[in-house]
């Protein structure tokens, strides 16, 4: 947009091409631009107050931990609780064994399966477990490398 106005040879009216960037209309761009994220930054930090309990000791910290109790899926009608073997009618019975606890569906239990037993044979674990009162399931992904 900008022309040569002055100097060198050729008639009066013969304007040449100036082929130097125009950095004005570049500028003004990233002032508007500056301008608008300097005004919006300070929305985009959001922060939610937290009513968090105070940390406590617990309990009794000489008690030893258990270690976790396992229902394994090795195949379809192949189910183990730590390293017995079970059916699906004695799972609730032989976990609540395992767990040794004076009240075992208020413990966690760990359900892991191998990689090709079927849906359905998961899920018919898992509603075993909760129609006997176990809703503190996790479940264990292991790497498959």
């Amino acid at each position: 947009m900008g022309a040569k106005l002055g100097g060198g040879g050729g008639s009066r009216y013969t304007v040449e091409q100036n082929s130097d960037i125009n950095v004005t209309p570049f500028v003004d761009i990233m002032l508007v631009l500056l301008i608008i994220f300097m005004v919006s930054a300070p929305m985009a930090t959001v922060s939610i107050k937290l009513d968090l309990p105070p940390a406590s000791a617990p309990l009794n910290p000489l008690e030893e931990k258990k270690d976790p109790v396992f229902v394994s899926i090795q195949d379809k009608d192949l189910y183990y609780v730590g390293t017995k073997q079970v059916t699906i009618e004695t799972l609730a019975a032989d976990l609540a064994a395992a767990l040794q606890s004076s009240n075992p569906t208020d413990e966690r239990v760990l359900v892991r399966a191998q990689p090709d037993v079927e849906y359905d044979e998961f899920m018919k674990v898992l509603n075993e477990l909760q129609e006997n009162g176990y809703f503190k399931i996790g479940l264990i992904n292991e790497d498959i490398s």
